[in-house]
């Protein structure tokens, strides 16, 4: 990757790598920054300095190739190769994303579940049984874990997710309503779904 990536680019990253692939599926070899701009909603020179941020080349008349471009953004977020998940929580949304197909494709797979309810542990979710949630420090110290997907109430979320960071969980995808804070080293995405529906809201109103 070329040099510092500001959030905002990074943000529209998957962006381009799902409109990519689309392109890809449809048979297009090669697009311009302004057919891509037009696709995506942006401007063409909004697509050229965002693909010169992340080492991305094109050529003048050319334009971009569909599939070079695809795979340079795919490693550069790193979805062509393998990350370990582990789900703490097998309530509704610990189901959904066990059973997202679409994971496992771009390099995502889920190796355990996690639970303290005793009527969900030996469940099988997904052909994943459902481990007791006192079992987390053996499996994590016996199997490498990249990503940890924090299901879980609100209160539970932190202590968690100490739990999992001090055994060396770099990544952690929280969907629990609280905002997680752990040590510098530590990777973390929080994902507040009724925050998305309040902008939703929002903008309703402004049309």
């Amino acid at each position: 990757m070329a040099g510092y990536v500001s959030d905002a680019v990074v943000k529209r990253l998957p962006a381009y790598y799902r409109h990519l692939q689309e392109l890809e599926k449809e048979g297009v070899n090669q697009i311009s920054s302004r057919d891509l701009g037009e696709r995506m909603g942006l401007t063409a020179s909004q697509i050229r300095q965002d693909i010169n941020s992340f080492g991305g080349e094109g050529r003048q008349g050319y334009g971009y190739s569909v599939s070079g471009m695809r795979k340079h953004i795919g490693h550069v977020l790193g979805v062509d190769r393998q990350h370990r998940m582990i789900i703490v929580g097998a309530g509704n949304i610990g189901r959904a994303i066990a059973g997202a197909g679409s994971f496992p494709q771009i390099g995502f797979e889920t190796a355990a579940i996690f639970d303290s309810d005793s009527q969900k542990i030996g469940e099988m979710i997904h052909g994943i049984p459902v481990q007791d949630i006192a079992e987390l420090e053996r499996f994590v110290s016996e199997q490498p874990v990249d990503i940890a997907v924090l299901a879980v109430p609100a209160d539970k979320a932190q202590g968690i997710a100490q739990r999992l960071s001090d055994l060396g969980v770099k990544g952690f995808w929280n969907f629990a309503p609280v905002d997680i804070k752990l040590p510098r080293g530590a990777v973390v995405e929080n994902v507040h779904l009724d925050e998305s529906l309040e902008v939703l809201s929002f903008r309703i109103l402004q049309e």
